[in-house]
């Protein structure tokens, strides 16, 4: 006997594994293959409802194809509804069993019975291909004629599906849409105006201005709906029918665009509705919102288009984050249409900055941005500024970049736009653009009235906070140029009401030397300070130019080779009295830049990745390092372990981790260990600047040429970037030993909360021997606010034959919670 399909469905959610539930239905599936072939009428729909269940499970029921047709044939309702369901289900247009089914669909469509006419008509609007929509149209013209309101419904809907596979026929069905728009059936007019949508998409230089002849009396429909009484057929919390009122008003907006004389005649039809909608309830706020899309789309009136906005200002008061997201959007529309209606909504908008949904910020800040304008700029930046301090981390880059736009174009006075820039830079100066930078320099360097001011706020900037890179690019390059206006400046206030203090020379020589002690201060910067120092010789008087040739003499023997010549450069300048002085004078204004696009500001480098069979049909390419696959990396271990359970230190833990892979064993490094032993020599480790005794590198293959030594000194990139942790590599190299490689790692945390705790470990193959110094703190600070450095020193045994390549893990405690990542750093630049 056959299984019911409620039989069927409790044994299938009793199934206790996937392997039961497949026994199940393959055991289900075998007794429905006999009952099909044995043709029992009798259990055909039983057969077929089933077979829909198990395909919705995911399994194949193709052989179930032709039992639906057999039931469409059937003279009964029951068996036909189950076969059109089954054959909308279990078959698509593109079967060529569908052909099979064309004449039995003409019958039904002729059938005296309305529900198997329905029937038919659903099923050819859902699936019908081109051929059978051509063959069943002039059934389906004819049934927009019937007398039967559900016929005429269901064949306008069954009229689309033909409409859009044979549009050819569109002229055919013109005229049966002026009768259907008389009908007093609400749902027979929703279709219809749904079929005049589509048709004004499909051919609009041809329909639209056949339909506009039909506005008056759309018009008159829409009037009737809003003056009509209490209708409790189609009456939906006080207002009649708005499923049909939005499609009036969609068609209403396609019709009046571009058109001022249609426009124009329903223009007082949209305020009467606009006026008169409840906007305590979501379907009064659906039907404010497409006449709000109306009225923008049609050639309206200026004073209904303020009232369009002012109903999109009382959304943003909606408690519901939907109706706020929505009303943000469409002002993004149409503030380029009336800007200032849109700005008396200004306190509003700027208070969505302060939602909890990340997508309304997200659209709030993307209309602020438009707001802005010379009369608002202020008020908007101050608020700007109070959410940039607060903003995630994937804010600040876009968000930064786009407030020094609006700054540079909007700024009121110059003295304003510079106090903004270094507010910028104080909050969020990593992300701050190179250019923008550039012209604040050369806006103070054009501006001879500026530059007492500028270099006195830069003085105080850089007394309170040394970390920001750009802030020291920018002020250190001022106190070099303008450092006698610095030191003679009058007194005065600033933008922000705080006095000017009284700065000596040997204040400005000791913040340079705190700049360059700060762990912070990339080398880029430092060269902004040797620089500012060399420039400060010729504007200090001579008690100070012992210090300020000691600052110099500092870096003539740096790592960084750029610091270094440069260093030894100014050294030999400042013995030469008769040009020194010509040589420092200031520098002429530079050209100001475009500020580049919020993404250029991050500064990740990626390197290029090959796959393995490439690296092994392919010599050997110096500049691009091969892929993770070639090395004998493995993940860290956070699976279980087969081991038996001992207590073992962390770094004897990670040694079995990484000691197991492909047989090649690796060297680890980790914060808990001083130092680790490389080679035959060892590292120095308390030298100033470290030098690193190893045995030269491997020689290079037979036939491989030595490239030349490019300069690696200063160049940084991003190595980790993830759950808020920013870890940045700075690789320095030694002429005299290029295998060897020194490491200035930076962990920076834009959290709220500081990352406590703080462990970085890392792994390398074996031809590289690594040396992980103690890191500066366990503790990484918020919100950028500072950074915890760590020195890695790698000597890379086959130099120039395989690079340097680093497996990390790092963990930390954040809020009492712990976690840990791990990623593969291959970026590094050639010749590493």
């Amino acid at each position: 006997m056959s299984t019911h399909l409620r039989d069927l469905i409790k044994i299938v959610r009793a199934s206790r594994t996937a392997q039961e539930e497949r026994e199940v239905i393959t055991k289900e599936l075998a007794a429905v293959r006999t009952s099909c072939a044995s043709e029992d009428n009798e259990y055909r729909p039983r057969n077929v409802a089933k077979m829909l269940y198990i395909h919705m499970l995911g399994y194949n029921t193709q052989f179930g194809q032709m039992e639906c047709l057999k039931l469409i044939v059937s003279p009964h309702y029951s068996d036909k509804r189950i076969g059109y369901l089954g054959l909308m289900v279990l078959l698509d247009e593109k079967q060529e069993v569908l052909m099979l089914v064309t004449n039995s669909l003409k019958n039904d469509l002729n059938h005296i019975n309305q529900y198997v006419v329905g029937l038919a008509l659903c099923a050819l609007g859902n699936i019908s291909s081109a051929s059978i929509a051509r063959d069943t149209a002039p059934e389906v013209e004819k049934l927009l004629g019937s007398t039967n309101p559900y016929v005429r419904k269901k064949a306008a809907l069954c009229a689309l599906r033909i409409l859009r596979k044979v549009p050819d026929l569109m002229e055919n069905f013109l005229p049966r849409i002026k009768v259907l728009l008389v009908d007093r059936n609400h749902g027979v007019l929703i279709t219809a105006l749904t079929l005049m949508i589509e048709l004004c998409i499909v051919n609009p230089e041809h329909n639209i201005p056949t339909f506009r002849k039909l506005v008056p009396q759309l018009v008159r429909i829409m009037k009737t709906l809003t003056q009509s009484g209490y209708n409790p057929e189609y009456d939906i919390n006080g207002i009649t029918d708005p499923f049909l009122q939005v499609k009036l008003l969609k068609i209403l907006g396609i019709l009046g665009a571009g058109d001022a004389s249609v426009s124009e005649q329903m223009n007082d039809l949209l305020a009467q509705v606009a006026t008169n909608t409840d906007s305590l309830r979501n379907v009064g706020n659906a039907i404010l919102y497409e006449i709000v899309q109306t009225i923008m789309s049609i050639e309206s009136e200026n004073g209904l288009r303020v009232l369009a906005v002012n109903i999109l200002g009382r959304f943003l008061s909606n408690r519901d984050n939907n109706i706020r997201y929505v009303a943000l959007n469409t002002l993004a529309k149409v503030v380029a249409i009336e800007p200032e209606a849109v700005q008396r909504h200004r306190g509003t908008i700027v208070d969505c900055l302060k939602d909890a949904d990340i997508s309304i910020r997200r659209r709030a800040l993307e209309l602020i941005y438009v707001l802005v304008n010379s009369s608002n700029v202020r008020v908007l930046v101050r608020e700007l500024l109070s959410f940039l301090t607060v903003a995630d981390v994937e804010f600040r880059p876009d968000l930064t970049a786009r407030l020094c736009v609006v700054t540079e174009q909007f700024a009121p006075t110059k003295r304003w736009h510079v106090d903004t820039i270094l507010k910028i830079m104080s909050v969020a100066g990593s992300f701050v653009p190179d250019e923008v930078c550039s012209n604040l320099i050369a806006l103070i360097a054009q501006t001879p009235e500026l530059q007492s001011y500028a270099v006195h706020k830069m003085y105080l900037s850089l007394s309170n906070d040394v970390t920001q890179q750009s802030m020291i690019q920018v002020g250190v390059w001022c106190i070099g140029e303008f450092a006698d206006l610095l030191i003679v400046g009058e007194s005065g206030t600033g933008e922000d009401g705080k006095e000017f203090v009284k700065v000596t020379e040997q204040d400005v020589i000791n913040l340079l030397k705190r700049i360059i002690r700060a762990p912070t201060t990339l080398p880029s910067s430092r060269v902004y300070v040797l620089t500012a120092a060399m420039k400060l010789s010729v504007r200090f008087n001579d008690n100070y130019q012992k210090e300020i040739r000691d600052i110099i003499k500092s870096f003539t023997t740096d790592l960084n080779l750029e610091l270094q010549s440069r260093a030894c450069e100014f050294d030999k300048v400042l013995t030469k009295n008769t040009i020194k002085r010509a040589l420092l004078e200031r520098m002429p204004a530079p050209e100001p830049k475009p500020i580049s696009a919020p993404s250029v500001a991050r500064k990740d480098t990626k390197a290029p990745s090959t796959t393995t069979s490439e690296v092994e049909t392919q010599p050997i390419k110096t500049s691009e390092p091969p892929p993770a696959t070639e090395l004998p990396l493995i993940n860290f271990g956070d699976g279980p372990s087969t081991e038996t359970s001992t207590v073992e230190s962390p770094l004897d833990a990670l040694n079995k981790i990484f000691a197991g892979s492909a047989g090649v064993p690796l060297n680890l490094g980790a914060p808990t260990m001083p130092s680790v032993p490389l080679g035959s020599n060892p590292v120095g480790l308390t030298s100033t600047v470290p030098t690193i005794g190893l045995s030269s590198p491997a020689p290079l293959p037979i036939g491989m040429t030595t490239p030349p030594v490019v300069s690696l000194n200063g160049h940084t990139f991003i190595a980790f970037q993830n759950a808020g942790l920013t870890i940045q590599f700075q690789c320095v190299k030694q002429l005299t030993a290029p295998h060897l490689t020194l490491i200035n790692a930076s962990y920076a945390n834009s959290l709220p909360q500081p990352m406590e705790n703080f462990v970085f470990q890392t792994a390398v193959p074996k031809y590289l021997k690594l040396q992980l110094l103690p890191a500066s703190s366990n503790v990484i600070p918020p919100l950028l606010t500072g950074t915890v450095t760590q020195v890695i020193k790698i000597a890379n045994t086959l130099h120039l034959q395989h690079p340097v390549v680093l497996r990390i893990k790092v963990e930390w405690t954040i809020a009492g919670k712990k976690e840990a990542h791990e990623a593969t750093v291959n970026n590094f630049p050639p010749g590493v």
